[in-house]
C-alpha cells in the first residue's frame, strides 16, 4: 500500500507492518509531508490489533538524512513551529505502543539518527552510518537526540557527537550499544524483519506492557520504576494470553496468543 503522496510506503508481512521511507531524490529527508505521513501511519497502525510490530526502512543508501536543508534554509522558527509533521513525529513514536524497529542502511543522520533512537531496537547494515551533524549547520539536534544520546552511549560520548557532528560506522554504534545488530548489506531489511517477526509471535499484550516497563527506566528512579513494573506484571498476570502461555508451556506445543 503506498502512503500519503507516495511519500511513505506501507507493506504487510503477516502481523509486521513495514513502512518505507520513500523520498530518494532528497535521500529520505525528514520534509514536513513525509513527517505528517509517518505520524498518520504510525497512529492509525498502533490502533490496528493485527499489527504486532513496526519497522520503519529506509532504501539502501539512505535511512534518512535528516531535514531538508532546502526547506531549512527558507524557513524562520514561526514557520518551523507551524509546519504539519513537525514536532508531532517525535510526539507520534514516543505514544506509539507496537514495538517499534528501525531498519537502518546508509545514512542516519540528524533527523534520521534521531528517528532510529527513537525506536526501540535498531538493526543496522554494515554501510549504515549514524551521526548529529547539526552543529555544523549552526543548530543543535530538536528531535530527541541530546537526550536519547546521553542515555544511550552516556554523556562523554554523546557530547562528543553533539559538539563535533562526527559520523560513526556501524561496527563503532555497535560497540558503544547504539544499535542491536549489524548485518550484512544485502540482508539488512531481512534481518529487522525476522527480529520483528519474533516479536510479533509474542503475547502482544506482554510485549507492550514490556516495553513500556524497559521506557520507564529512562524516566523514573529506581524505586519508582520497580513499582511500576511490578503494576505492569500484575496487569500481564490477569490476561488470558498468560494462561494460555503457561498452558502451552505445559503442554509443550506453541502458544496462539490472541492479544487478551
Amino acid at each position: 500500500m503506498g502512503g500519503s503522496g507516495g511519500v511513505l510506503i506501507e507493506e504487510r508481512h503477516d502481523a509486521v507492518a513495514l513502512l518505507r521511507l520513500n523520498r530518494p531524490e532528497a535521500r529520505n529527508a525528514l520534509s514536513p509531508e513525509l513527517r505528517a505521513a509517518l505520524c498518520e501511519a504510525l497512529a492509525r497502525l498502533d490502533r490496528d490489533q493485527g499489527v504486532r510490530c513496526i519497522v520503519i526502512a529506509g532504501d539502501d543508501e539512505h535511512f534518512a538524512a535528516g531535514a531538508d536543508i532546502a526547506q531549512l534554509n527558507e524557513r524562520e522558527l514561526p514557520d518551523l513551529l507551524q509546519e504539519p509533521g513537525g514536532a508531532s513525529l517525535w510526539d507520534a513514536l514516543a505514544r506509539c505502543r507496537t514495538p517499534l524497529i528501525a531498519a537502518v542502511s546508509g545514512y542516519a543522520l540528524g533527523g534520521g539518527c534521531e528517528l532510529a533512537l527513537a525506536c526501540d531496537m535498531i538493526v543496522a547494515s554494515e554501510t549504515a552510518q549514524f551521526g548529529q551533524p547539526e552543529i555544523r549547520l549552526g543548530i543543535i539536534p530538536g528531535g530527541g537526540g541530546t537526550q536519547r544520546l546521553a542515555r544511550v552511549i552516556g554523556k562523554q560520548r554523546a557530547m562528543e557527537l553533539v559538539l563535533t557532528g562526527r559520523r560513526i560506522p556501524a561496527d563503532e554504534a555497535y560497540a558503544l550499544g547504539f544499535v542491536n545488530r549489524v548485518v550484512a548489506a544485502d540482508r539488512w531489511l531481512e534481518e529487522a524483519l525476522e527480529l520483528a517477526r519474533s516479536v510479533a509471535r509474542r503475547a502482544p499484550l506482554a510485549a507492550r506492557l514490556g516495553k513500556q516497563a524497559v521506557l520507564a527506566a529512562d524516566e523514573m528512579p529506581l524505586s519508582a520504576g520497580l513499582e511500576h513494573e511490578r503494576r505492569l506484571f500484575e496487569l500481564a498476570m490477569a490476561t488470558e494470553d498468560r494462561r494460555e502461555g503457561t498452558r502451552a508451556f505445559l503442554e509443550k506445543r506453541r502458544p496462539e496468543f490472541r492479544g487478551r
